[in-house]
């Protein structure tokens, strides 16, 4: 899969500059450019779209000196730019979020961030377009199936913006995420209780959980007497 070409559009120097590094720090992304408000924003991804070099995910503020952020997502769609946008934005008022989504807007980081968070964020959506464009054995243009939509989608919520059920806390579920997330291989529910001094049924709850949520791949794991156990490994975007 080629590099996805991000626009930033932010109008604090400071921000864009943060969110333009952010960008060269991650693999399978590439900065197309950054426009410090809507209107210069519209003109670049109009310019790169004749140009044959079209933008793909759009770093989008909301609040911006000339326009709103939901203003330049709707003048995207109108004028066929169908870039996916991502919100960068303080704004957590619910009826702009909802806006949001529907207007084209994948994902909503709420500001202040850590790069670690903006990581996650865009490592997700690489996910996401990754298994939209080689659903089932991975074959480009093959048919998706209901399961593979599914993960496709899930891939977008990170755990923590899911509802936790009963009896699980986020300080663990953090733990469990990072210790996945060291992983090279897949690990079994009594592998994780080890290493994290839990039991192994509240271990298979964090990592059931996940596996839910389509961050970690669940299967099953043969060889061993009696039944077989399940195996968990870190769903990581392709490189």
């Amino acid at each position: 899969m080629s590099d996805i070409r991000v626009l930033v559009v932010e109008d604090e120097p400071i921000a864009a500059a943060a969110h333009a590094a952010y960008i060269d720090r991650l693999d399978g992304f590439t900065l197309a450019g950054s426009a410090p408000d809507g209107q210069s924003a519209l003109r670049l991804l109009t310019e790169f779209a004749a140009a044959g070099r079209p933008v793909e995910l759009v770093l989008l503020d909301m609040n911006l000196p000339d326009l709103h952020g939901l203003d330049i997502a709707r003048r995207m769609r109108a004028a066929g730019l169908f870039a996916d946008s991502i919100a960068l934005t303080a704004v957590r008022e619910l009826n702009i979020v909802r806006s949001a989504v529907a207007t084209g807007v994948v994902q909503y980081l709420i500001k202040p961030f850590t790069y670690a968070t903006f990581a996650d964020k865009l490592a997700s959506y690489r996910q996401f377009r990754q298994q939209l464009a080689s659903p089932g054995t991975g074959v480009p243009g093959a048919g998706a199936s209901q399961s593979d939509v599914d993960q496709a989608f899930a891939s977008l919520r990170a755990p923590s913006e899911l509802p936790l059920p009963k009896g699980l806390a986020v300080s663990t579920l953090d733990s469990v995420q990072d210790f996945m997330k060291l992983q090279t291989g897949a690990v079994s529910a009594s592998e994780v209780m080890g290493a994290l001094g839990m039991s192994r049924v509240t271990a298979r709850r964090y990592l059931e959980y996940l596996a839910d949520a389509g961050t970690v791949s669940r299967t099953a794991r043969y060889g061993a007497p009696g039944r077989p156990e399940n195996e968990y490994r870190w769903n990581r975007p392709p490189s």
